[in-house]
């Protein structure tokens, strides 16, 4: 999948070398060495994938659903064989530790597993004598050639979103991930590959913002799955809807933790710190702000603060590491300048995570866990998705407090409460404005058979990612009319 140190596109069943000019280092974020180099392609790469996927999809939505399973079967089972394999090189890319990178692979493998259920999910219903002697139904069709534009924060989970919902039901797919972590795709593409699946069904190409566009903008692409920020998702669903694209696409966060005084503290503190600075806090399901509400304020904090501090933060593959680093420098000092800007807006800092010494990794992107308490609603650092290991503490007189705090968020992702009381999280869930709710859950992050449910600014579009939305999304429905009377049938 290499030529020279620098990756190829992987094109109607082939590596290929990108008609790109200008390539970007991939870095290791925890050692800062270069792993190889992607090409920063453009039209030409995407018109030739296009090309491939559109010429590809006649004979592909003809095969029979149970044999375009069987691929998925076989790609299964390479991923259970290499799943160490793949997880060193989703740390080594991305910085995050090894036990969360195979715990990704994990997700990934469950998306497989359920888009390998396609003939019973991608079923239609039909109903006789809808008037004398005329029949119904409605069938499921692909669209054709599909696009997954994908982010660092999680490189194999989030394009399996996509990719096994897609080819099972029929269609074409072209995956175009994040330039900074494409690695350990490219060596799933190469598995891929080794299953024997038929060329052009799915290709791989290289780029930045310009292959986007052009997929964006290609008109033999009929859908476009994206996952990243809330601007680029607004960008990408306004750009792609209006060159008649179905498009769904996942913004950013900023999700809400209620923690209620009936908690249990200590499991509540524990699961809180695991949610908040697991993966270095860069996960669209991470809980960003913690609202104690009356008396559970400061027994949270002091709970919470004892837990960070004695994070292990060191290189992914190291032994005992519970913490990587950040994924570019840029992004470490974007994180530390939001974490001075909450201190000099009146929070209180209460963990500092700012500048760490990692010993024999001195020159690696990591930011410590940081926590700042008494943030303010409404305040700058209260509505900016920091995406890094910075939790905020707001804190609340009443659960309706608490609530109407999260319902003034723009963001819609997620939003969990910890309690011991059943009528408090039914009113939690019924009431709070968010996607995905977790119950004593610090990551409401959905089984694969479930949709990944976000709301307000955190989703553009109607039909979310896995499970039956994946179906959805990736169909066409057909109803059929059907008559055929009786004194046609007396002709033969």
């Amino acid at each position: 999948m290499t030529t020279n140190g620098r990756l190829q596109n992987y094109i109607n069943g082939e590596w290929r070398t990108s008609s790109a000019s200008e390539y970007l280092k991939v870095v290791n974020p925890a050692t800062i060495e270069t792993i190889t180099q992607v090409p920063l392609g453009g039209k030409d790469d995407v018109d030739a994938a296009v090309e491939a996927a559109a010429a590809a999809f006649p004979g592909w939505r003809r095969t029979p659903p149970e044999e375009r399973i069987q691929y998925l079967f076989k790609l299964k089972q390479s991923m259970e064989e290499r799943f160490e394999e793949i997880g060193r090189l989703i740390t080594m890319e991305n910085g995050k530790t090894l036990t969360e990178a195979k715990a990704e692979v994990r997700r990934a493998i469950e998306n497989v597993e359920v888009a390998s259920g396609i003939t019973t999910l991608m079923q239609g219903y039909n109903l006789e004598d809808v008037a004398h002697g005329i029949d119904e139904m409605m069938i499921r069709q692909p669209l054709g050639v599909v696009a997954a534009i994908c982010p660092f924060n999680f490189p194999v989970m989030v394009p399996f979103w996509f990719l096994p919902y897609a080819i099972a039901c029929g269609n074409t797919f072209i995956l175009k991930p994040s330039e900074r972590v494409p690695v350990s795709m490219h060596r799933l593409l190469e598995l891929i590959d080794e299953t024997g699946l038929p060329k052009g069904v799915i290709n791989l190409v290289n780029g930045g913002k310009d292959a986007v566009d052009a997929l964006l903008d290609h008109p033999l692409v009929r859908a476009i799955s994206f996952v990243g920020s809330t601007p680029t998702a607004r960008y990408v669903y306004g750009r792609g809807s209006s060159s008649g694209k179905r498009v769904q696409a996942q913004g950013g966060a900023k999700n809400n933790v209620v923690i209620l005084p009936d908690a249990d503290m200590e499991m509540t503190a524990q699961i809180i710190n695991d949610s908040a600075f697991g993966c270095a806090g860069q996960r669209c399901l991470a809980v960003s702000t913690a609202i104690t509400v009356g008396e559970a304020g400061h027994t949270f904090t002091e709970a919470i603060t004892d837990l960070a501090r004695s994070i292990n933060v060191n290189y992914g593959l190291e032994e005992g590491a519970q913490m990587g680093p950040v994924i570019t420098g840029e992004s470490k000092s974007r994180i530390e300048g939001l974490i001075s800007k909450g201190a000099d807006g009146g929070a209180t800092l209460l963990l500092d995570g700012r500048s760490p010494t990692i010993s024999k990794y001195e020159s690696g992107n990591f930011v410590r866990p940081t926590i700042l308490d008494n943030v303010l609603p409404g305040s700058e650092i209260s509505n900016t998705e920091i995406f890094g290991p910075v939790l905020s503490v707001t804190h609340a007189q009443t659960v309706e407090d608490a609530l109407r705090l999260i319902d003034q968020s723009p963001y819609g992702n997620a939003a969990s409460i910890f309690t011991t009381s059943g009528a408090a999280a039914r009113k939690f869930r019924y009431e709070a404005s968010a996607g995905n709710i977790g119950i004593n859950i610090g990551v409401a992050a959905p089984m694969a058979y479930f949709p990944f449910s976000g709301w307000k600014d955190s989703f553009f579009g109607v039909v979310h990612s896995q499970g039956r939305d994946g179906i959805e999304f990736y169909t066409e429905k057909k109803v059929v009319i059907e008559r055929w009377p009786r004194e046609w049938s007396r002709k033969f």
